[in-house]
């Protein structure tokens, strides 16, 4: 089945000079960061690391619409870890993550509804979908 796009809502641009050990800069200069490769102890952060800032935050946007779903608020005090693995494999580089989710206080069940329709419905995983492994917990 294809997807109509009905409205792009919004669209990120980034201007990244020398990959890993470069900058990147949005256009709108709300983002100018140092860029490094991982394990290096050069100052800057990396790209599994903007990876995983992005994926939460849109992972923690997808969960408050299924909260809203199911008529329950999200604590206050909730959260999202992520962890993004970048592999050596044979034939060169893959990813593979770990998104660790905080709900205190919540039903073990109604969390896990949460976090289900959050994953089924947060871009971050539809675009990684079948494309490296995820796994989710709760914490």
């Amino acid at each position: 089945m294809k997807t109509t796009i009905e409205k792009v809502l919004y669209t990120g641009v980034t201007q990244t000079k020398g990959g890993r050990t470069g900058n990147s800069k949005s256009s709108d200069g709300e983002l100018d960061i140092i860029l490094s490769s991982p394990g290096s102890n050069r100052p800057g952060t990396n790209p599994e690391q903007l990876f995983a800032a992005g994926w939460s935050a849109c992972f923690i946007g997808a969960m408050g619409k299924a909260a809203l779903n199911l008529n329950v608020k999200l604590p206050a005090d909730h959260y999202v870890d992520t962890e993004i693995d970048l592999l050596l494999i044979n034939d060169g580089y893959e990813l593979q993550a770990r998104l660790n989710v905080s709900l205190p206080g919540l039903d073990p069940e109604i969390a896990q509804s949460i976090v289900d329709e959050a994953h089924q419905t947060c871009p971050y995983s539809k675009a990684t979908r079948g494309n490296i492994k995820v796994t989710i917990n709760l914490i």
